[in-house]
């Protein structure tokens, strides 16, 4: 029978469950940022940590009171979603089996090492007709919304950027992965992401230079345009340095987050997240997206 009790005023306006997280990784990443997100709420709730050193999930999860658990099998059952803040190379690997286990996925970008791990991800979240969502961590920001808004009324005939640091000199970035693969994989997600939105599509991307040093890239656009963008993770710099000028008939416009607080790009990440985790409503931010960036890379690779 159809449920015919009266909605209360208290019930119409009661805010949806938070979508329990199970979070895989206990690396500076997930401790910096994933875990303190997560549990900060109220859209969302922290409810388990798994990384393969049970000593490294316990120092993440204590001071959020969420539980270690002893497996990633573990871990799925004490969740609705899982968030990744491990290598790619592990992230393909496990992401696929939560996505057919059910899960909602909070990824991290790249999706993985290389174009078949990527295509691997993307096809299983399909399959499994599960949410996914990529931390593309810039485009939660408003003020990068702002310039993407500003970008889609322009006319452009040619674009420069960068994504310049020096967190691969050392320090907690400087993981394996990242020594190994460079800022193409790292940061190259981030800013190939903006080209293709703010500029146009990328028709194709080649690549010249040491990825684990400085590379260079050149994207041709459907429209015609042509744009630039210089990606290092070894230059000694003050600061992370992300900027994108587009130019043509019309005024410059300049996108640059030297003054931008990436606090604010946490809440936003996190809100977006549950409210498509409850709607089954996946945003344009997802696997999909993921494998086209990894596309992408995968050209510049090669060329």
């Amino acid at each position: 029978m159809p449920d015919t009790a009266p909605r209360t005023a208290d019930t119409a306006c009661r805010a949806p469950e938070p979508v329990r997280v199970g979070l895989v990784g206990a690396g500076p990443w997930a401790r910096a940022m994933h875990a303190r997100m997560l549990a900060a709420g109220p859209e969302t709730k922290l409810t388990a940590v798994w990384a393969r050193r049970p000593e490294a999930a316990r120092e993440v999860a204590g001071p959020y009171g969420a539980d270690v658990a002893e497996s990633f099998d573990a871990l799925l059952g004490r969740c609705e979603a899982v968030a990744f803040a491990v290598p790619p190379a592990v992230q393909a690997e496990l992401a696929p089996r939560a996505a057919r286990a059910g899960k909602a996925l909070l990824l991290e970008k790249p999706l993985g090492p290389d174009l078949d791990t990527a295509r691997g991800v993307a096809e299983a979240v399909a399959e499994a007709g599960v949410v996914s969502q990529l931390v593309l961590t810039k485009r939660y920001h408003p003020a990068t919304r702002d310039f993407l808004r500003r970008a889609a009324g322009a006319e452009v005939a040619g674009a420069r950027s960068c994504y310049l640091h020096g967190a691969f000199l050392g320090g907690d970035l400087a993981t394996a992965w990242r020594l190994e693969h460079g800022a193409l994989l790292d940061l190259g997600p981030h800013l190939l992401d903006l080209l293709d939105e703010a500029v146009g599509r990328i028709a194709t991307v080649r690549g010249t230079g040491d990825p684990c040093r400085w590379i260079e890239l050149t994207c041709e656009h459907e429209n015609g345009a042509v744009s630039q963008a210089s990606l290092s993770g070894a230059v000694n710099l003050p600061r992370a340095r992300t900027r994108v000028e587009l130019l043509g008939p019309g005024p410059e416009l300049v996108y640059d987050t030297a003054e931008l607080d990436h606090e604010e790009c946490w809440p936003v990440l996190r809100a977006e997240f549950a409210a498509a985790v409850r709607t089954g409503r996946t945003s344009p931010l997802d696997a999909h997206r993921g494998l086209r960036l990894q596309e992408l890379l995968e050209q510049a690779l090669v060329a």
